[in-house]
């Protein structure tokens, strides 16, 4: 059974477990937003990434329009040019322009079908991905708005915690305090038993006197603190 003096110790460590838990939650918080807020990021630039593929294939289908409505325009002034010629060498080399545009006009209309459909299957891929794209940002800015409410009210019992553990101090005596709070700088948790004369915080074997004050048998008896030779945290007899 541990000593009245242990027992404030295990409740004071009880409440500063408590306080640096929810300070590492509220640490965490802004972190956690910064990912969330990154997957938002990737998911837009995602949603971007489509929609400039399109565009382009849009571009690409103006320019052949404009390479079309070019090529007709000069196939038929080729066509009236050879109407009006009365030399054969003349005519058959406006022939020969014409049957060179008509071919070019052929292959531009061939690569706009086939531009076509790829802009058509584009648009059916892209406007599939932005849906779910989109039903991810939602997700995601639900999930900061979770974390914000998270945030408050973790600060909140934080509060409560402080105070708790302020009171909690105020029950352990000073020397004790001292002892305590120069050991939670540099390891947690600070007070643990001791069992078959091992240290179950390190599980190190602690000596024979350090085994004799933590049973409460040591020269200022119940109220004499044992700490481990090997780790230092404080350690107190567990039958």
């Amino acid at each position: 059974m541990p000593s009245p003096l242990i027992e404030t110790l295990l409740i004071l460590q009880d409440r500063d477990t408590k306080r640096l838990g929810l300070e590492a939650q509220l640490k965490a918080v802004p972190k956690e937003i910064a990912a969330v807020e990154a997957k938002i990021a990737g998911e837009k630039a995602a949603i971007n990434a489509a929609k400039t593929d399109v565009m382009g294939l849009e571009t690409q289908k103006k320019l052949l329009e404009t390479e079309i409505g070019s090529a007709e325009t000069k196939l038929a002034k080729y066509r009236t040019q050879q109407s009006q010629v009365r030399k054969n060498e003349e005519y058959q080399a406006l022939g020969h322009e014409i049957e060179t545009t008509e071919k070019q006009i052929g292959d531009f209309e061939g690569s706009q079908l086939e531009l076509m459909y790829g802009l058509d299957e584009a648009k059916k891929k892209f406007a599939a991905a932005e849906a779910m794209l989109k039903a991810n940002i939602t997700g995601h800015e639900t999930r900061i708005k979770t974390l914000h409410e998270r945030a408050t009210s973790v600060a909140e019992e934080l509060k409560g915690a402080l105070a708790a553990l302020a009171a909690a101090r105020e029950a352990v005596a000073e020397p004790a305090r001292r002892i305590y709070d120069r050991i939670a700088v540099r390891t947690q948790p600070v007070v643990v038993s001791s069992h078959g004369g091992n240290c179950n915080g390190c599980h190190l074997k602690i000596s024979n006197e350090v085994e004799t004050a933590a049973r409460g048998k040591g020269p200022l008896g119940p109220n004499q603190l044992a700490t481990c030779e090997n780790c230092g945290r404080i350690v107190y007899w567990e039958s």
